[in-house]
């Protein structure tokens, strides 16, 4: 390991675990999954949009919403699967298709891959992970001892705001995107502009022509509402109540993504229900394996790392949950105790 770098070097640990994952292999592409998958999320995407222009407009098609939510949310699994180049082996063919996959949702893909990349590089590394660069949310209590105003409110009481925080996630990935374009934070801003630019003006025109007034600003709201709430419930299990690293820190690659990193329990439908993230540990060891093979790295990466002492952490999905939650509301503990003292001098 270069501890300058922090990348994994040919005699490393993290060496040895790559030669046995290449050997089971599963670095190898799964074209027939991810047709199969890629077809049934543009079924339902496709099929909420039938729902929509060829059944009577009513108030039953805030289920639609429910449904196009879910659609989004597994087309933006895709979209991830190609950003780590997991679909195809070459680049440009998987830029090809995050590039379209994030059109359909309305997302900036070159927004999203330069983010996550910062992410992957840098997992619950303060000042550096963008992930635990949350204005209305502390993950440490360096975080919340930084927070002023309203904001350090919120973080008091951040483990009960939580969940209707997801509730906006959908509208900040749209509006993420669209700054990251205007202040030129992608690496083609011009398609990535006309891209957005379509989808929001072809998604408000359909809803707008196929519902009437009430009825279509209600859709937008619980379409973009579980949509956010699907997508925080999928990422915040990974890394949010795992340890943080100190900016100078000397961990190596290996213990860098473990430690970091939190695994979901649950099997098969688990998996295609998170997208492959319930498997974090290893899809931070391994970015380019496909979802498909994760569940058959995990008992190599978890025996691996318990033979030589590494803590591996994974849990039930309700139980990661409250542990999330619990976090979260320790982290607000201090700012609490300081605001009764303050209220109770005065």
């Amino acid at each position: 390991m270069d501890g300058q770098t922090g990348r994994p070097g040919h005699g490393s640990e993290f060496a040895e675990l790559s030669a046995l994952v290449k050997e089971a292999g599963l670095f190898r592409r799964r074209p027939g999954h991810y047709l199969v998958r890629g077809g049934i999320a543009l079924l339902a995407f496709g099929g909420a949009w039938a729902l929509l222009a060829l059944v009577a407009a009513g108030w039953w098609q805030l289920g639609t919403a429910a449904l196009l939510a879910v659609a989004y949310t597994q087309l933006s699994f895709l979209g991830h699967d190609a950003g780590h180049k997991q679909i195809f082996r070459g680049r440009r063919a998987n830029d090809a298709a995050g590039t379209a996959l994030a059109a359909l949702v309305g997302l900036s893909y070159g927004w999203w891959v330069g983010k996550h990349t910062r992410h992957h590089a840098n997992p619950n590394l303060e000042d550096s992970d963008p992930d635990i660069d949350i204005p209305a949310l502390a993950f440490s209590t360096r975080q919340g001892r930084a927070k002023a105003g309203f904001l350090r409110w919120m973080a008091k009481y951040q483990a009960f705001l939580f969940f209707p925080l997801l509730l906006l996630e959908g509208v900040d990935l749209h509006w993420s995107g669209i700054k990251a374009v205007r202040h030129g934070g992608t690496k083609s801003p011009r398609l990535d502009a006309v891209l957005l630019a379509v989808h929001v003006a072809a998604y408000l025109t359909a809803v707008f022509l196929l519902l009437p007034p009430g009825i279509a600003v209600v859709f937008i709201v619980v379409h973009h509402a579980a949509w956010g709430v699907y997508m925080g419930c999928s990422f915040a299990p990974n890394h949010k109540a795992m340890p943080h690293l100190e900016p100078g820190h000397r961990l190596d690659f290996l213990r860098r993504q473990v430690l970091t990193s939190h695994n979901v329990r649950g099997g098969r439908w688990m998996t295609y229900a998170l997208g492959g993230l319930n498997y974090q540990i290893e899809h931070h060891l391994f970015p380019s394996i496909p979802m498909a093979t994760l569940g058959r790295a995990q008992p190599l990466v978890r025996d691996f790392c318990l033979a030589r002492g590494i803590s591996y952490s994974q849990g039930g999905l309700f139980r990661t949950y409250a542990d999330v939650l619990r976090h979260l509301h320790q982290v607000g503990s201090p700012l609490r105790t300081a605001s009764r003292a303050v209220n109770g001098a005065q």
